[in-house]
This record gives structure tokens, sequence and C-alpha cells, in this order.
């Protein structure tokens, strides 16, 4: 059967399949499927961004990064947009990844200014890079991430054009007039130094600073605007802005906290069946950036691989690179649909080591297929089995790139202050977000010399303003206050003891 027909005749078995399936909440069996003729992949909206993103997305590594000598992985690239595939992912220090997706978008009539440009195309399709440098100018402080392929001294905006350079124009630092990203991340944030940088100048621009955070300057690209003096052109460049993280859910957190203006509409996160096993994504940051309506790309769905047949580190080499489909013991298709289903994700990426004509074969196929299903569709205890079985690979070490599981944590900076109100003496208690362990948090409980004397419910913390609980204290004696966190299986977490001097 030629390649053409039988992408067409497996397109049409699984769209046979999914029509049935989709009422019952499960993806369709093991097969190919594609955008042609006018049927359309699941697709969910990527937060404030308003695009309709299909569930799955193209990774930018695997074999687009550590590239095996006879693979071309421009085809991998052609294949998932031919296949209905909308959301494509690369990085500044994703190797030759970008080049790669220069020559795919080339044959794909997706270079602007190029004979045959297909702008519909274009508008089809949502690209996504992303830099690790903080500063757009200056010098990083020390200790703060800053990593790029570009050449030494380079800055977030120079990592920005090297995209643009290496996708659309010739590579040496040129690019096409209406040429663009649609999403360009702030990558892998972990410190509170590295959240500073990414800040400065922000909220006061001023072009003649010494240093000038990223932040600011992704605005002036988004915008067409020359608030840092960084865009004396006006260009505009990028349509959105987002963030991601692989290691602390709280400093992902912090992120989003610290983003007043609600510049970041999106974050790409590790989502995996071994995240309860860490100090989770999905009952800490994830009910965040659902509070703030930011879409979510999950990623590192097999843990890079060491799922199956890669020791548990980052991939270096395009031998480690995992080019079989899922294994007897363990199918990838129930840890897709367990990432795919974790409610607040819109998409994930993975990163794809082979494509075959023949579908059973093709992870593109088959990770495409299995990511036909609607967000919460796994039941709870569906979920826990999928657990329990990924925690047996490699005895549930799999995601080095995660920070350790911690217990549930306390309330957060707690503190009581009090003052007398209409002639009544007023205590009042503030604190910030508790972190949770392996299930959500519910709610947190004052009590005051021992005894509850009230309870506010959990919500996500969506700015740097506390939580509060006010009460009238009875009498003019001193007193104790304690605040405990409650999760969703009756565990707590207490506070130090808090105390109010008499006031008599």
């Amino acid at each position: 059967m030629a390649r053409d027909n039988k992408r067409e005749f497996c397109r049409r078995e699984l769209l046979r399949t999914a029509a049935a399936a989709a009422g019952a909440g499960w993806a369709a069996p093991n097969l190919c499927l594609g955008a042609a003729g006018g049927e359309r992949l699941m697709t969910r909206k990527l937060g404030r961004t308003r695009f309709d993103v299909t569930t799955l997305g193209l990774g930018g590594q695997g074999s687009l990064q550590w590239t095996p000598a006879d693979v071309k992985p421009e085809q991998i690239i052609v294949k998932a947009v031919e296949l209905g595939v909308n959301y494509f992912d690369t990085s500044n220090v994703y190797g030759s990844s970008q080049m790669h997706y220069g020559k795919a978008f080339r044959a794909l009539h997706l270079i602007p200014g190029t004979a045959g440009y297909d702008e519909k195309r274009r508008r089809s399709i949502f690209l996504a890079s992303k830099t690790l440098l903080r500063p757009a100018k200056g010098t990083a402080p020390k200790g703060v991430n800053s990593w790029t392929q570009g050449p030494p001294g380079s800055t977030a905006v120079d990592d920005l054009r090297r995209t643009l350079s290496l996708i659309f124009g010739d590579g040496k630092g040129n690019y096409p007039r209406g040429a663009y990203v649609d999403l360009f991340q702030l990558h892998d944030v972990k410190a509170l130094a590295e959240i500073d940088a990414l800040w400065t100048g922000l909220d006061k621009p001023d072009p003649k600073a010494p240093l000038i955070g990223a932040v600011a300057a992704l605005r002036d690209y988004r915008d067409g605007t020359n608030l840092t003096g960084l865009n004396p052109k006006e260009e505009k460049l990028i349509r959105h802005i987002g963030f991601s993280g692989h290691f602390s859910a709280p400093m992902l957190m912090e992120v989003m906290q610290r983003d007043k203006d609600n510049l970041l509409e999106t974050m790409l996160v590790v989502i995996n069946a071994n995240d309860r096993l860490h100090l989770n994504q999905q009952y800490n940051s994830l009910p965040v950036a659902a509070a703030k309506g930011l879409g979510v790309i999950a990623m590192k769905v097999f843990a890079d691989g060491a799922m199956y047949t890669k020791e548990a580190n980052w991939t270096r080499r395009p031998e480690q690179v995992v080019r079989t489909v899922g294994s007897p013991s363990l199918p990838s298709r129930s840890l897709v649909q367990y990432t795919v289903s974790t409610p607040g994700v819109s998409t994930a990426i993975i990163g794809i080591g082979h494509i075959d004509g023949n579908p059973q074969r093709c992870q593109l196929c088959q990770n495409l297929s299995a990511a036909q299903i609607q967000p919460g569709s796994l039941s709870q205890s569906d979920r826990r089995a999928i657990e329990q079985q990924t925690a047996k690979v490699k005895d549930g070490h799999t995601n080095w790139f995660q920070a350790p599981a911690q217990p549930l944590t306390p309330p957060r900076e707690p503190a009581v202050a009090q003052e007398v109100r209409d002639r009544q003496r007023m205590a009042r208690i503030t604190w910030h977000t508790a972190y949770a362990g392996d299930e959500p948090i519910r709610r947190y409980e004052i009590r005051r010399d021992g005894r509850k004397v009230g309870q506010v419910e959990h919500r996500p913390q969506t700015s740097k303003t506390p939580f509060s609980f006010e009460e009238t204290v009875p009498d003019q004696a001193a007193h104790t206050y304690e605040l405990l966190t409650v999760d969703a299986a009756g565990r707590t977490a207490t506070t130090e003891k808090l105390t109010v001097p008499a006031t008599g």
C-alpha cells in the first residue's frame, strides 16, 4: 500500500472507532489518523491565548534534537502537520531542532515572502520556542541559569531573533518580514534569583538601565512597543509569552503569583504518571495556572524515555532516543491518556524518535491516537492503577528532573495582628498557601488556645495577597493561635503557635 493510501486508511479507521469511543470517555484503539478529508482531531483552548490546540503536540527533542543517522527529522514535522497536529515545540537549547523546523517549514510553504507561502496554514499552526537566558540586557547575576547555543553574551532577545532566523530565515541572524513565533517561553525556571532577574525593569522600564529582564523586553516584542529601548523598530515578533519548569512546583507558583499584570499566558510543566511520587505539579502548580487562565502544556510524559529503555538522566546521544512504541508490560497508550486527561492540561508535547508507514510501529500515530481523550475521562481508580504500574519502573525513580516528595506543609508565613475596632478587640490571622503532598488541599483551620474558631476553604493563591481570617476576641487576655492545613485524605499539618499579648 502506498504511503498516502496507508495514512488515509488508518485515519479513517481511527476516526470510525474514535466516534464510538468518545461517548464512552475512552480513546480509540491503536491506529493512526489525520486531518485529511475535513476530519479534525480533538482540540482544547490553550488558556487565554484562545487558540484551539490539538491534545497532542510535537515535542522539539527526540530525533529532532538527537538525530540518529537513519532519520530525517524534517519528515517527522511534515508528517505531524499532515496528520493534523497543530502545536509545535522547539528551543534555543535543542541543538539542530530549530534548523529542522526550517527545512520542514520550507517544504510546507510556511516561510513568509517566499513563493507559494501558505499564510492560512501558518495561522493554523501554533509554534513555540524557548530561552534559558534571563536578562534581555546586561549580564545575569551570579548563580542565575543562563545558557544558550548562541554566541557568548547573548540575551533573551538574541535568542528570540535566533529562533526566527533558524526557522524562517538564513540561520545567520536574518529573517523575513512577517515571521513570528506564536509563543516564546522562559524555560526551566527553578530559583527565586532567576525570577528576580526575569522581572527586573518591568514595573519602571528604563532604556538606560544596565540590567533589563526578559519579561519586560518580551512584552515589547509582543505588543510592538519600545519601553525598554530594546525594540527600536517596534516589531511584533511573538504572539504570547509563557514559562516552563521541571523541578520545583513552588517556584512555578511563585512565577504566577509574581505576574500581577497577567503577561504570562501558558505554563509548560512536567506531568506524568509518577508525578505524585514527587513534589507534584497536579495539586500545586496546575490549580494556580487554571485559576489564572493559563494554558497548560504537559511534558515528560515518558520521563524522557526513562519509563522504557533509557536510563534515568538527560538524553545526550542519538542512541539514547527511544524508537519503539511502549512495551508489553507498560503500554504507552495509558501513559499518554493519564497526562492528557489530567484536569487543566490543554495539550501534551512528546518528542518522537521514529515514524513508520506501519501505524502500529509509528510513535507519532500511536501517541496521537492515545491523545484523543476528554479531560477527566479516567476515573480516580484508573489513574491510581496506572500510577501503580509506572511506580515499578526503575523503582519509581524515573523523574530525576523533579523535586523529591515532601509531606503536606502547614500554611506558610503565618502571622497574627490585633487592633481595637468599634470598641471590639479584633485578631487578624494571615498566611500564604501551603504545598500539597500526594493529595489536594481542602481547607485551613484556625485554632485559638487549642480550640477551632474558624476555617477557610483552600483556593489557588494567584497573587502575593495572603489568605486571611478575622475574629472578635472575647476578652483582654493573651491568646495563642495555630493554623492547620487539611488535605483530601484528612491529614493535617500545623504551624507553630502564634501569640497575641493581653490588651488590659
